[in-house]
């Protein structure tokens, strides 16, 4: 009888001087005690068929740094140079293709493979996240290294349609998934206060991948050709996951019966739900402008070397973005640091780009905007997430959430590709239909911290 009162008292949140035991709450149920840190929230939950407690720790301490957690901040950042850093490049392989390879298909029918291998990234996370907070990144870095090596080392050979889409659509797009989830999630597990930050270094990685890949390739095109530009690339992508293999580890313990299997029950979750909205919108517009970006810059007269430089312009922009302001979301909050970040976007889009993105310094300040604030939404996103759930349930709740987030990666490049050939060839109803996910974004990021803490907008969340 003792034991059951205990389930049923109010969440208390944990003290060095309170020696109580955290009360349960049921899933779906969350507290949104605007002055609580969220990873203190149930002890036990239910497990997936809801018969068995899921137990979790209620007053885990973290190192916040220390050599251990920086070398895991190591690994995860080389994982994410090899995995996301590719990511940032399918402009330039979207470009090259379709002005070679593939030059026989329209800009939307090659959007399909680049849109299918990103949408695979983030939906195949529904099971490895849940499989990272119960066994842990071993066993899916090692498989995830494998399948992006292998993928890249083929595209090198690869000349037809159906070539590019199974080597890198679905190898490329499986091998990144099982990489950047446990890379993203593995830094919860050593910070908390400092998670902003240490996610915000790491995610640097992709950044970095997003400008040397793109100036390398553009060097080795003309001097070696595709296929061993390609090699190259792949070879520097196993130097880096031998790093990310090696440093990449989780620290506490999976929940005691926790199940390896997704459960789409904690979008019962009304701030989770609204979060999860809010990045689907901002990936649906995020990957518009840098698949677009390079065949903008050609059609409206620039030059094959700029359009691809001023995607390395873009990405080197999202390496600060990512950085610099992971540091100041621990000040006043990723929620925060989130919304004013979209507020950069949607200004980038509405006043920058599409009266003067015609001009070279109209496209090179859109594109230094967009790689900022961008920057800033990929790197402080997870933060986000994992202000909503315990440490342990991370992986799941951020798998869960980019899961449903991959529906908006697999349709937004063909989606623009067909509003530009609607618009006969011009971008600027891709210019509008961006900017306007990026209003909606903010919107439903609004209501995700408001759920949690209020409608204050100066409320530190």
């Amino acid at each position: 009888m003792e034991e059951n009162e205990k389930t049923t008292q109010p969440l208390q949140r944990a003290s060095s001087t309170d020696n109580k035991d955290p009360a349960t709450l049921e899933k779906g149920e969350t507290d949104f005690n605007a002055n609580a840190v969220r990873e203190d929230v149930p002890s036990s939950d239910r497990s997936e068929d809801g018969s068995e407690p899921v137990t979790l720790l209620g007053n885990e301490t973290y190192p916040e740094g220390g050599l251990q957690a920086w070398l895991v901040v190591l690994g995860a950042w080389c994982g994410l140079v090899a995995s996301l850093g590719l990511m940032n490049c399918i402009a330039t392989f979207q470009t090259y293709v379709a002005a070679h390879q593939l030059s026989d298909y329209d800009e939307g029918t090659i959007g399909w493979i680049f849109s299918f291998y990103t949408a695979l990234a983030f939906f195949c996370g529904v099971y490895i996240g849940p499989l990272f907070d119960k066994y842990g990144p071993r066993w899916l870095i090692g498989p995830g290294s494998i399948c992006v090596v292998v993928s890249v080392m083929l595209m090198s050979i690869c000349t037809k349609y159906w070539h590019f889409m199974l080597c890198w659509g679905l190898l490329n797009g499986l091998g990144t998934s099982l990489l950047f989830t446990p890379s993203i999630t593995a830094i919860g597990h050593f910070f908390r206060e400092r998670r902003g930050l240490a996610s915000g270094l790491a995610s640097t990685g992709g950044g970095v991948g997003g400008v040397v890949f793109p100036l390398m390739l553009q060097k080795l095109f003309e001097q070696v050709g595709w296929g061993w530009a390609i090699r190259v690339l792949g070879f520097l992508c196993l130097f880096l996951l031998i790093f990310a293999n090696l440093l990449v580890r989780k620290r506490l313990p999976p929940a005691k019966n926790a199940s390896p299997h997704p459960d789409f029950r904690i979008m019962k979750d009304k701030a989770f739900l609204f979060l999860t909205l809010g990045v689907f919108l901002l990936e649906f517009g995020l990957f518009i402008p840098l698949g677009y970006i390079s065949s903008y810059a050609l059609a409206n007269g620039f030059g094959e070397a700029f359009a691809f430089q001023i995607l390395p312009i873009l990405n080197a922009a999202s390496v600060f973005g990512r950085a610099l302001p992971g540091w100041w979301a621990d000040k006043i909050g990723p929620f925060n640091a989130n919304m004013i970040s979209l507020c950069i976007t949607i200004i980038g889009c509405f006043v920058v780009w599409l009266p003067f993105g015609n001009t070279t310094l109209g496209l090179v300040v859109f594109a230094i905007m967009f790689g900022f604030a961008t920057g800033n939404n990929i790197s402080i996103t997870p933060v986000c997430v994992g202000k909503l759930c315990h440490t342990q349930q991370y992986g799941r709740y951020y798998a869960t959430c980019y899961t449903v987030v991959s529906i908006a990666c697999l349709i937004g490049l063909p989606v623009g590709g067909s509003i530009v050939t609607a618009a006969n060839g011009r971008y600027w109803g891709l210019i509008v239909f961006t900017g306007i996910t990026q209003v909606l974004a903010l919107a439903a990021i609004y209501a995700a911290k408001a759920m949690s803490v209020g409608w204050k907008p100066s409320t530190k969340f």
